[in-house]
């Protein structure tokens, strides 16, 4: 288990990196995707990059700089976000005060962490390589942004990044730090230049909420599962390959396994065995929150490619914990595909109406499993330093939900490619989860 591995690090006093030039003073208002209560807290992201004998600079100054270079162009993220404004909007003050930035060094090579089997979900020693700066965990009124560099003694480098995640989603984040990465390799302008346009997100006038938006349904928080009361919650990363998708595949009819994409496929079957797994009352409904990027949808107008907001959707299915446990895995599939196919241009317009409507509720996390696909930070790139070895989601769930999953892009020490899923369950539960899978896959093994 990764737990085993201990070091120590070394950080600098934080300090704040500011835009590299000076940039406007104003006020501007986030979308009415953006401000929703789900959104309102601070997701970290987490990257490991080799030594590359070839590179004599140091990854620590080198980011510093093209942070402050990034900042230029993507000036709200050195603001500070206010609250006052009616209807709980929120707005970015850009101030130009700056991000918060941390050096460090840690007493760990990049080969430790692989022998260990470390690289994922949960970290060992996470809060020391993204130290939480008191206060700046707060969602108004401070840093909206936490980046910490930490060196490691083989040459490596470690780089995590936290964000306050109503300012950008997985695809506008990672726009953010490949502007990085131009700077970084001695660009003088973003690959693509990055666009505000929050109004494009705002709802209509006059309000029209068209669609259920079930996943906002007005809930009472229960107890999902037999084990929550008693049980420590524990977190494990699972590596899904050609050779436990293809076991996955063979649960399911061909001509559905030829229509579903591997994510859709993968999201049903983890669904349906987590639900096995936390052993809820037969009769529970059971949700499956499916994070989808609408950029795509929305064509009147079009978002521009640089655009950095949050331009998704958590659109639901729902089914018992019996009809999950009890019908085959297609039943879930179909779901999940249903799902997901339901975001349209119209769902996120009237999703923005919604939020005006309602105050910007958050989603219903009872009996939910929420999943997100951010695969997309496989493709960060220093240039010298290469792609990470690991880049994605730096914890199993998320600030105050722990059933949430997100995607990872992942590659074993053979070679073989595959995605990472990190679940946190009940000690309880993830034993019966390790022992459905099992069940499924002959020498399935958890990394």
């Amino acid at each position: 288990m990764s737990g085993s591995l201990t070091f120590k690090v070394h950080r600098q006093k934080p300090e704040l990196v500011s835009p590299a030039k000076p940039t406007p003073r104003e006020l501007k208002l986030l979308s009415d995707i953006d401000d929703q209560q789900g959104l309102r807290f601070h997701i970290p992201t987490i990257f490991f990059y080799r030594h590359n004998p070839k590179a004599y600079s140091d990854p620590v100054a080198v980011i510093r700089r093209a942070l402050a270079e990034t900042l230029v162009y993507y000036y709200p993220f050195a603001g500070r976000l206010r609250d006052g404004r009616p209807n709980r909007k929120l707005a970015v003050d850009c101030t130009g005060e700056g991000v918060l930035f941390i050096e460090a060094d840690a007493d760990v090579t990049l080969l430790e962490f692989e022998e260990k089997d470390a690289l994922k979900p949960p970290f060992p020693c996470f809060e020391e390589l993204l130290f939480d700066v008191k206060g700046s965990s707060e969602v108004l009124n401070t840093p909206l942004m936490l980046m910490q560099v930490t060196r490691l003694k083989c040459g490596g480098f470690i780089f995590a990044v936290r964000i306050n995640h109503v300012m950008s989603d997985a695809a506008g984040l990672s726009l953010f730090l490949k502007t990085t990465c131009d700077f970084a390799r001695g660009y003088h302008a973003p690959t693509v230049a990055p666009v505000w346009e929050r109004h494009l997100l705002n709802a209509r006038a006059p309000l029209r909420v068209s669609h259920a938006h079930r996943e906002y349904d007005e809930m009472p928080v229960t107890v999902t599962d037999n084990d929550s009361k008693e049980d420590n919650l524990v977190s494990r990363s699972f590596f899904f390959g050609h050779k436990e998708m293809s076991a996955i595949r063979r649960l399911l009819p061909p001509n559905l396994v030829n229509r579903s994409t591997d994510m859709e496929t993968l999201t049903s079957f983890i669904w349906r065995y987590r639900t096995v797994a936390i052993q809820p009352d037969p009769n529970k409904e059971m949700r499956l929150i499916f994070i989808v990027n609408a950029r795509s949808k929305l064509t009147t107008p079009p978002l521009s490619p640089g655009y950095y907001g949050n331009a998704f959707a958590f659109p639901v299915a729902i089914a018992t914990a019996r009809e999950l446990a009890k019908k085959p895995l297609e039943f879930a599939l179909r779901l999940v595909k249903e799902a997901k196919y339901s975001v349209t241009e119209e769902y996120m317009r009237s999703l923005a109406d919604l939020m005006v409507t309602k105050g910007r509720p958050r989603f219903s996390s009872d009996g939910a499993y929420l999943v997100s696909d951010v695969r997309i930070f496989a493709n960060i790139d220093f240039g010298i330093w290469g792609k990470p070895v690991y880049g994605g989601i730096g914890t199993a769930g998320v600030v105050d939900f722990p059933g949430a999953s997100c995607y990872v892009s992942a590659e074993k020490r053979n070679c073989e490619r595959g995605i990472i899923v990190p679940v946190c369950l009940p000690e309880k539960a993830m034993q019966r989860f390790v022992k459905e899978l099992e069940g499924v896959f002959s020498n399935f093994h958890i990394l």
